[in-house]
């Protein structure tokens, strides 16, 4: 059984800021406090958490959007994992949107999106 997530949290940071959180391999380790493979380049693949987090990316759009393919063992259905970023006064909104989750792995992505990853990159953006 498959199942989608979707989220949006605003972060208290330039939009630019936001989206060299999530494609800039740097800004990454720094946020994420482990090495980063990750380019802005579609069709290349990217590994996060010493490889906890697999996948190939699909589509970027400057300071905008960001598609991925998440790796899930042997899955018929690709996961697909879509981030939109918008402007919103001084703030950057962020749209998530996850699918084809497995279900055994479902609440420890939800959580990992929350704590760990969106939520990561919004404490660390927003230390005065």
């Amino acid at each position: 059984m498959l199942k989608d997530y979707k989220t949006r949290i605003k972060i208290k940071a330039e939009i630019e800021d936001v989206y060299a959180a999530l494609t800039n391999p740097f800004t990454i380790e720094l946020w994420s406090g482990y090495p980063a493979q990750m380019e802005a380049t579609p069709g290349t693949e990217f590994s996060l958490w010493e490889g906890d987090i697999a996948g190939r990316n699909i589509e970027f759009e400057l300071n905008a959007k960001m598609v991925q393919e998440w790796y899930f063992g042997e899955q018929e259905e690709p996961s697909i994992v879509t981030i939109k970023l918008f402007k919103d006064g001084g703030k950057t909104q962020v749209d998530l949107f996850h699918t084809n989750i497995p279900e055994e792995a479902f609440d420890d992505i939800c959580e990992g999106w929350n704590d760990y990853y969106l939520g990561a990159i919004k404490t660390f953006l927003e230390i005065e």
